[in-house]
């Protein structure tokens, strides 16, 4: 039987993607694509799974779009068969916004290379541990493209404008040290892509016993507040505080605390 392009399992509380074609540095397929969606999904419908951990098989986190799936065959119609445009809005967009929109916080354990949309894809999820031998490219600029699976929005973000637009020009490789100094990587783990996974499954496992929703709307308000005026932003913090204030995880923060015990939360 053929290998699923992306593998799931579940250690406690935590789901764990994997990216399944290390023969390709996990390059996406439009199988892949559908496989992670679908891991997505089934993270997200189970109520025992509290964060998701998403990693890559082999020496390779994800080295972006598997090219060879376009339709580069000399003759008529070239250009509009290489078309990376419907590949992107059927495919790349789908994933990304899937991922940018769980109920669950992830974690990316980034166990190698990570280059083009597979840096998208880390950068697409609340936490990035990756090992001390990882890297992360942008490697549009090397094919005549731009970032894309939301990287053109997520990179100036994590690094600045101007290490953002360095790296997106020239394609140079960001190492994981560097990577974590500008703000890319919350952290390094020394060893190789088993030991970075063990390290992500651990954050992940620290999440999944913490009030979930409160956690999911902290990367919310976070990622909206640059479109938001000072004053919207403040409001959008008072409603996302009364939303919570009715949920089992505030009363039982609250009255742990006042208890003076450890809190159960339950992620309601």
């Amino acid at each position: 039987m053929t290998e699923p392009a992306v593998t799931y399992a579940v250690h406690g509380a935590v789901a764990v993607a994997t990216l399944n074609r290390p023969q390709a540095l996990n390059s996406f397929t439009r199988q892949m694509h559908e496989d992670l969606r679908a891991a997505c999904d089934r993270a997200e419908a189970d109520e025992a799974i509290r964060a998701l951990v998403i990693t890559g098989a082999g020496r390779g986190f994800c080295a972006g779009a598997d090219l060879s799936e376009f339709d580069f065959a000399p003759g008529p119609g070239l250009v509009e068969r290489a078309d990376p445009g419907p590949v992107i809005e059927q495919n790349f967009n789908p994933t990304a916004r899937r991922l940018m929109g769980l109920r669950l916080p992830t974690v990316a354990a980034v166990n190698g290379v990570a280059a083009g949309a597979g840096a998208s894809l880390a950068m697409s999820c609340d936490l990035v541990v990756a090992s001390s031998g990882a890297s992360f490219i942008q490697a549009f600029s090397r094919i005549g493209l731009i970032p894309d699976a939301g990287g053109s929005w997520l990179l100036p973000q994590r690094v600045g404008l101007a290490r953002a637009l360095g790296l997106a020009i020239t394609g140079d490789k960001l190492t994981a040290a560097q990577a974590q100094q500008w703000g890319l990587v919350w952290e390094v783990v020394e060893g190789d892509g088993a030991q970075c996974v063990q390290a992500a499954l651990a954050i992940a496992g620290r999440l999944a016993a913490m009030p979930t929703r409160a956690l999911v709307a902290t990367r919310q308000l976070m990622r909206e507040g640059a479109t938001r005026t000072w004053d919207e932003q403040l409001d959008a913090e008072r409603d996302m505080q009364s939303a919570l204030g009715r949920t089992h995880d505030y009363i039982e923060g609250v009255t742990a605390f006042l208890e003076k015990r450890a809190p159960r939360f339950r992620g309601e």
